[in-house]
């Protein structure tokens, strides 16, 4: 079994319905598909793949020699009082995340250009994504953008992060997690994953399923707050990544989210009676309430994150 692929260039051709249709079900029965033929210049995912590549061996692989992972798995090889339950609650990840407003990193030199540009595409993907989602759940265009702005003002606008992972080679891969299994919390995420390296798998029907390398293709799946707004028709996955004994497995993995301040709510035209009050399935919200619970219980059942938000 392995997770959709589907061709995104034929959204614009004589086969429009049928990919949107696709798209529809990737939402709807996976949460996570693969786009081929996207419009990212498979130019610019060469030079991605090069500058973080080249980033974590000049500035983040000595660091993560010393990391916490790192020493605690050490510790409990050369038996220094290591304890197995501490490593169940750390992840064997290196990881920064890039926005506009925050330092980057300075090495390769042509890496914050290079990310920019990425990021300005992948960016454009998003909102074209969200789109298509509001279209086959017969919102209005912009319904979804609309929805993520917690006012007109700038820094009320929808969030754009891109986190940047690498996954170096561990060990004792049967003792540790490359990133525990989680939803995502926020709206779309667009993952740039390493086409060599595996470890990323999905919990579908109870079983976990590899999301299976592809050169050059980008992976889309869904967050919590796409789940809330399609009133648990699109609904977020689990999904995780293994620790691996070979390969250095790269990630890079661009999230569009609400603006802190932004209201979620499932969408009123999803909803089969007169009120959103006496209908909806999930809750109402201020994002930024979310996140706080979130940051608390990422790795922990979703649905009570929505009822917890509620309360603050």
């Amino acid at each position: 079994m392995t997770i959709p692929v589907i061709d995104f260039s034929k959204l614009d051709g004589e086969d429009r319905a049928k990919t949107m249709a696709q798209i529809d079900n990737g939402c709807e029965e996976w949460g996570f598909f693969q786009l081929v033929n996207h419009g990212i210049p498979l130019e610019l995912l060469e030079r991605v793949k090069k500058v973080c590549s080249e980033c974590f061996k000049l500035e983040r692989e000595e660091a993560f020699k010393d990391s916490m992972p790192v020493q605690l798995l050490n510790d409990l090889l050369e038996g220094n009082n290591g304890d197995s339950e501490q490593l169940k609650n750390v992840d064997w990840e290196d990881v920064f995340t890039l926005v506009d407003d925050k330092e980057w990193p300075s090495q390769p030199p042509e890496f914050k250009e290079t990310m920019m540009e990425y990021r300005r595409e992948l960016k454009k993907l998003a909102e074209k994504m969200m789109d298509i989602m509001a279209e086959n759940l017969g919102l209005e265009k912009g319904y979804m953008k609309k929805a993520f702005c917690g006012g007109e003002e700038p820094e009320n606008q929808p969030f754009f992060g891109t986190k940047v992972s690498h996954y170096p080679p561990c060990p004792r891969p049967e003792l540790m997690n490359g990133l525990r299994a989680h939803t995502d919390a926020g709206g779309v995420i667009l993952l740039f994953q390493d086409d060599k390296v595996n470890g990323l798998e999905i919990l579908k029907d109870g079983n976990w399923i590899d999301v299976q390398p592809m050169a050059n293709t980008i992976v889309i799946n869904t967050g919590d707050q796409i789940e809330v707004l399609s009133n648990g028709r699109y609904k977020s996955v689990w999904h995780r990544v293994l620790a691996l004994q070979n390969g250095n497995r790269r990630s890079i993995a661009s999230f569009y989210n609400p603006s802190l301040k932004a209201t979620i709510a499932p969408a009123p035209e999803l909803l089969n009676c007169s009120t959103v009050e006496d209908a909806q399935e999930y809750p109402k919200f201020v994002f930024g309430d979310y996140m706080t619970v979130y940051a608390k219980q990422k790795f922990l059942p979703k649905q009570p994150r929505f009822q917890a938000a509620v309360t603050m």
